[in-house]
């Protein structure tokens, strides 16, 4: 039997290398860019067109290379970072190992013009799928001129694979956010299909996030500044109030190193525990400077996995950092007590410094809610009457007590002006928990969240915020019609600051958006005007919503139009439904059970969050058992 193991060419060799460090186009510029910045290069220039499929053009004003350094390295590892193993322990550079320049001539046409300061001419070098097609003299200034064409032209199967251009640019944005913020001494241009996105000047760090993330986020930070011997953090926190449910703009770097770190993640986060509504994270730019002795960054070929030696002293370091900033801004509470729905029982005493408060003695007719309409006539609510001391206790107490009673057991009918029922009682009640289908009409409310009541088969507990949702999000389906959609304009039209990524976005979603009623207008740059809404958007934070949907966007596919009608959908029902800590009356609260059981589904939000939860009898009796 003849052998079977082969050694691999070296054109397949590097194919499969470049499928672990040449993912998309992004990872294409987040290698040669890093090289430009280890030849300490002060200005590095980006192009593309198509998104990168095109072309990807960097041009750097490094030290440049020789002709001999420039057809090597496009061997497969061969680098000028590191010389021995040991090395990797003391890595100063953001490259080592020496493959992503093979990996991208492998599936791409690459054209290198390099000189150095003391050569009079430099060198031209034409590569093509790892094949050396020409290396010949010329004249280009100081640096490096990469030109990367056709990427993936080679491999179809990879190329089908990538996403829009839309998703792509929004991708290498991403990628150029964690290169030019860390390094802020550097000037970057980053130019899309001959229109000039980025022009980054050199500055502070504060002036590389305002000049990227927006001037909006110069007022919603806290400067960090810990300094000790095992490790150096400084950057910025962001404020408690200005904390996000969806991407939070969340960046980490170690030795000026881009780092995904769940473990110092979990450090801050620790120290916003009561600042923050549940699911909300904050914004925070932090750097750390430690030994390169003491982290290991050779885990991933993406190099943004790093290996700690001191991770626990570190992390109550930046906790205990991070708590002092936010107490120094006055924004941690010393003592929290848990008073949320505790009644206040004033205390008083008989003497004359205490004196007994006024009683107030109510009509039994008396309705606080009612309206005055008449001004003394049929309908007008009695006065109050205050007397001091003892109350006596009514005459009729048994007719007052049978009113009681006639009020608690009748049927609260539902009105046009407290969330109405649209759909009758027909849905499938298959869909309902069992026991839900014999209701009371006596709820008890815990803590401003969950409204509970006695079923057949034990209690139930609604989360009274989600349950609205689910009402509020049902109804705008069924009303909004795609095709002919009403619409308001807005009385000040409301201007929104977009990044180069997201007016991206936003101009892939315009045309859907206008179908379904909103009216926008691009005032020039990434700044644009709402002039019209949708009806019924009464009380929605527009500009909230807008901006939550290009941020939803994220690396996935374009959503459909139906998709998109659903996701506007959310964000109105999550704006105006009834918050939490909002205490509600017996009647509100059987209106809005109500109207949730007649809904089809009932027991899920449209993002999938449960809504009713059931506890039964069986359970109930085993506590006690």
């Amino acid at each position: 039997m003849s052998d079977v193991i082969k050694l691999l060419p070296d054109s397949v060799a590097n194919q499969i290398a470049a499928g672990e460090v040449i993912q998309r186009p992004a990872s294409v510029i987040k290698e040669l860019v890093e090289n430009a910045i280890d030849a300490s290069a002060t200005s590095i220039e980006i192009v593309l067109k198509d998104a990168g499929r095109t072309l990807i053009q960097i041009i750097d004003n490094g030290v440049g290379m020789s002709d001999t350094d420039a057809r090597l390295a496009f061997e497969r590892h061969s680098t000028s970072k590191i010389r021995c193993a040991d090395d990797l322990f003391s890595l100063h550079t953001m490259g080592f190992r020496g493959e992503a320049l093979a990996s991208i001539a492998a599936i791409a046409q690459v054209e290198l013009r390099t000189r150095r300061a003391d050569d009079q001419l430099g060198t031209r070098l034409l590569i093509n799928a790892s094949h050396c097609e020409l290396q010949e003299p010329c004249s280009c200034p100081v640096g490096s001129n990469f030109m990367i064409k056709n990427l993936f032209f080679n491999v179809p199967a990879r190329r089908k694979f990538l996403k829009s251009n839309q998703v792509e640019l929004s991708n290498i944005i991403k990628e150029f956010e964690k290169l030019a913020l860390v390094n802020n001494g550097v000037e970057f241009k980053l130019s899309h299909n001959g229109s000039m996105m980025y022009h980054l000047q050199p500055g502070s760090f504060l002036q590389r996030i305002v000049a990227l993330m927006g001037r909006s986020i110069e007022g919603q930070l806290i400067p960090v500044s810990i300094d000790t011997e095992l490790v150096r953090v400084h950057g910025f926190v962001g404020k408690p109030e200005n904390s996000r449910r969806r991407n939070a703009i969340q960046f980490m770097f170690a030795n000026e190193r881009f780092m995904r770190h769940p473990y110092f993640h979990k450090a801050i986060m620790s120290c916003y525990d009561q600042l923050i509504p549940e699911g909300e994270q904050p914004n925070y730019f932090l750097r750390f400077n430690v030994d390169p002795h003491t982290i290991d960054v050779n885990i991933h070929p993406t190099k943004t996995e790093i290996k700690f030696e001191d991770e626990v002293p570190i992390w109550q370091i930046l906790s205990a950092g991070v708590r002092e900033v936010l107490g120094r801004f006055s924004n941690v509470p010393l003592i929290d007590f848990d008073t949320e729905g505790a009644p206040e029982i004033p205390a008083y005493g008989t003497g004359a410094e205490n004196p007994v408060p006024p009683t107030i003695d109510l009509d039994p007719s008396y309705n606080p809610f009612a309206s005055n309409r008449n001004n003394g006539g049929e309908g007008t609510t009695p006065p109050r009457q205050v007397h001091h001391g003892p109350k006596a206790p009514p005459e009729d107490w048994e007719k007052l007590y049978r009113q009681f009673e006639q009020r608690r057991d009748g049927a609260v009918a539902p009105s046009d002006d407290v969330l109405p029922a649209e759909t009758p009682l027909d849905g499938d009640k298959s869909l309902m928990l069992p026991g839900m289908e014999t209701s009371s009409t006596l709820y008890l409310q815990l803590k401003g969240r969950y409204i509970l009541s006695p079923v057949r088969s034990g209690l139930m507990v609604v989360d009274q915020h989600r349950a609205h949702v689910r009402i509020l999000f049902d109804r705008y389906m069924q009303r909004v019609n795609v095709a002919n959609n009403a619409t308001q304009r807005v009385l000040f039209p409301e201007v929104i600051t977009l990044t180069p990524a997201q007016t991206l976005i936003m101009e892939e979603y315009l045309s859907a958006l206008e179908a379904m009623g909103f009216t926008l207008s691009r005032l020039g740059g990434d700044e644009w005007s709402v002039v019209s809404v949708p009806s019924g958007m009464e009380g929605v934070n527009v500009k909230a919503m807008l901006l939550q949907l290009l941020e939803t966007h994220g690396e996935g596919a374009k959503l459909v139009e139906d998709q998109l009608r659903e996701h506007i959908a959310m964000s109105i029902a999550q704006a105006a439904a009834i918050p939490y800590g909002r205490q509600l009356n017996q009647s509100e609260m059987d209106v809005l059970v109500g109207d949730l059981l007649r809904l089809p589904q009932p027991n899920y939000t449209p993002d999938g969050k449960l809504v009713i939860a059931m506890i039964d009898t069986e359970h109930i009796n085993r506590l006690f058992s």
